[in-house]
């Protein structure tokens, strides 16, 4: 069974940090590049930041400088860390392949305060 599992999320401050994981299982984990997605209140999900199998990165050009993604192969794991938060990075996030292939997660919300 597909599974997607989200955390880390939380209520911060302008400026400051946090560290997102996602947990996925019933794929060959290793295969497979994995996004996050940001939905903010109001907005359509959009791409955030995506890692390749073979450790590639690329990011949303709001994001780049601040946001990094990696992934541990052995934990089946993506994470996201986050630093130098803004109100605008609020939003809940997700994870899924690119294209959004798998059955989506309940998501881990993060909210920024100015």
């Amino acid at each position: 069974q597909v599974q997607l599992v989200e955390s880390g999320g939380g209520l911060v401050q302008a400026g400051g940090s946090l560290r997102l994981s996602c947990a996925v299982s019933g794929i060959i984990f290793k295969f497979n590049a994995i996004s996050w997605f940001r939905q903010a209140p109001g907005k359509q999900r959009g791409l955030v930041a995506t890692i390749t199998s073979g450790g590639s990165t690329d990011y949303a050009d709001s994001v780049k400088g601040r946001f990094t993604v990696s992934r541990d192969n052995a934990k089946n794991t993506v994470y996201l860390q986050m630093n130098s938060l803004k109100p605008e990075d609020t939003g809940v996030y997700h994870c899924n392949t690119p294209r959004g292939f798998l059955p989506w997660g309940q998501g881990t919300q993060v909210t920024v305060s100015s």
